[in-house]
């Protein structure tokens, strides 16, 4: 049996790039209930595990030098958030990856190298929706050695 907090760091940690990619370069906010859906904190204030495990998923990113954040808001965003050189270099190089078929010829080379990009190929695995293929495309991304040294 799979360790189901492990499937959804994968979930999360997709979104959160996607999300971010999308933006790049602009700093935003990014919440947590965009990333992992609403949550209702119970009588004491607290959240849900898993909504507290997805804004632990963008602080370990942080960490980890993906992206960079100015302050958190309380516990359901982080502020001033951008991918680093690290992510936005990790996101947009070519992949080994073939979530995303391709594109037919002819096609202008900058489509060609987009639909091959890890970003590209990470889309596809959310659309997927499938467990395995997220872990497989996070998982790559988290293990690829820093693109042009960090």
């Amino acid at each position: 049996m799979g360790d189901i907090h492990i499937d959804d760091f994968y979930h999360d940690v997709a979104k959160i790039f996607v999300r971010l990619y999308a933006s790049f370069p602009v700093r935003s906010t990014l919440y947590v209930e965009d990333v992992s859906g609403p949550d209702e904190p119970d009588e004491f204030g607290l959240h849900h595990p898993r909504y507290s495990a997805c804004f632990s998923a963008m602080t370990w990113l942080a960490q980890h030098g993906y992206l960079s954040f100015e302050d958190t808001i309380r516990q359901d965003a982080l502020d001033q958030v951008v991918l680093t050189r690290k992510g936005f270099l990790l996101l947009s190089a070519p992949s080994e990856l073939e979530f995303c078929p391709a594109p037919e010829p002819p096609v202008a080379p900058s489509i060609e190298d987009d639909a091959r990009s890890n970003i590209a190929q990470l889309r596809a695995a959310l659309r997927e929706h499938s467990s395995f293929s997220l872990k497989r495309c996070v998982t790559y991304l988290l293990a690829l050695p820093d693109i042009g040294g960090q």
